[in-house]
């Protein structure tokens, strides 16, 4: 292929700017080429906190979106996860103090599926008893959270620190708490996969179900 050729091909190339979600104020993440806007659907971007509120103390928290939408020019995206740079949860671990961790997977009022990793830092080694009590104040409030938040109310509360200051508010009278943290929240499904996922373990009940009540051929 001749370089004029590639040349062409390339011009050809439509750049779409891609925006943050509406609950980030649509700000740009950047841009990224293709032929047709389907190519553009599905694509990943990786941002910081810091970089979206032009706020460096937040670089330690990293924000994964996807491009869901794409218009004439602009690919707009969804909110995949939140997360904490290992640098900044290592700075938080003390010798002599205990880390507790909990994996919370939880739906949304509005059916979207999440898993939510809050992380509390004690500031003296904890026993196992305490351990236990500050893990169970953990899941007790992000699914309380998820009870009566939409998606996008949850993902807020996570983001703006609103989850990991409630935790920390609770499990602070089990054992004196340094800092409690939101570590992670992944968008594990959408509404529409949640419901297809119930439907399959209907019908797949609804089988179990009729093979269990089959009258014996022999009798």
């Amino acid at each position: 292929m001749s370089e004029r050729s590639v040349s062409r091909k390339k011009d050809q190339k439509r750049w779409y700017t891609i925006h943050a979600p509406e609950q980030f104020g649509r700000e740009e993440l950047g841009t990224t080429p293709a032929d047709e806007p389907d190519q553009v659907l599905g694509r990943t971007i990786e941002t910081t906190l810091g970089d979206l509120k032009q706020d460096a103390s937040e670089n330690n928290t990293k924000l994964t979106f996807k491009i869901n939408d794409v218009g004439s020019d602009a690919a707009y995206t969804e909110f995949v996860s939140h997360e904490l740079t290992r640098d900044y949860l290592r700075s938080l671990v003390r010798r002599g103090a205990s880390k507790v961790e909990a994996y919370i997977t939880v739906l949304s009022t509005d059916d979207y599926r999440v898993q939510i990793q809050p992380v509390a830092f004690t500031t003296k080694k904890a026993d196992a008893s305490q351990e236990k009590a500050i893990r169970r104040t953990m899941i007790d409030q992000v699914e309380a959270a998820a009870e009566e938040r939409t998606f996008e109310a949850l993902v807020d509360s996570v983001v703006e620190g609103r989850m990991s200051s409630a935790i920390y508010s609770d499990a602070k009278t089990i054992y004196p708490l340094r800092r409690v943290e939101i570590q992670k929240m992944t968008l594990e499904a959408r509404p529409e996969e949640v419901a297809a996922e119930e439907e399959t373990a209907v019908d797949v009940d609804e089988e179990e179900v009729a093979d269990e009540i089959e009258p014996d051929d022999e009798e």
